[in-house]
């Protein structure tokens, strides 16, 4: 019985492959249609869809001069360490009648940092457990204005 068993099962999986075996073609999102596909100046090229990086959807006023000494060595060190998904932010706004600096949280429940001129830390607006930071400064996306990048990880 064993030796009839070992054929037949071969067989039997030889036959389910074939059954099973059919064209398979791959459209990924970079590839247009055949036909029927016209592009103009105004169509935005296709994009993957597995991009990690995400690309503002807005234009943000850009200033890299207006870091401090403790924020060009918190810039270092953040580029010291491996490169976050996201990438990690930092934004200058108004808040509060005064300056402050807003670094995002590099992922998962970890909470995003408000630092003042001195690089103090004043509160973790959002993120933690709950997603909504420390509570410090709850009120924080309401009342934040003139918002500046000032620095993105470039890696």
């Amino acid at each position: 019985m064993r030796c009839f068993a070992t054929p037949l099962f071969a067989t039997a999986l030889t036959l389910l492959l074939a059954a099973c075996q059919q064209d398979v073609v791959v459209n990924t999102p970079t590839t247009p249609p055949a036909e029927g596909f016209v592009r103009d100046a105004d169509t935005p090229a296709p994009t993957s869809t597995n991009t990690v990086d995400a690309v503002p959807e807005r234009d943000l006023r850009v200033d890299s001069t207006a870091r401090p000494l403790w924020l060009r060595q918190r810039i270092q060190t953040i580029l010291s360490e491996r490169k976050r998904n996201p990438v990690i932010r930092i934004m200058r706004y108004q808040y509060g009648g005064e300056a402050v600096y807003y670094e995002s949280a590099p992922c998962c429940d970890q909470q995003s940092t408000v630092y003042d001129t001195k690089g103090n830390v004043l509160c973790h607006p959002e993120g933690g457990i709950t997603g909504r930071g420390d509570g410090k400064c709850a009120n924080f996306d309401k009342r934040k204005t003139n918002e500046l990048l000032v620095w993105q990880d470039p890696r």
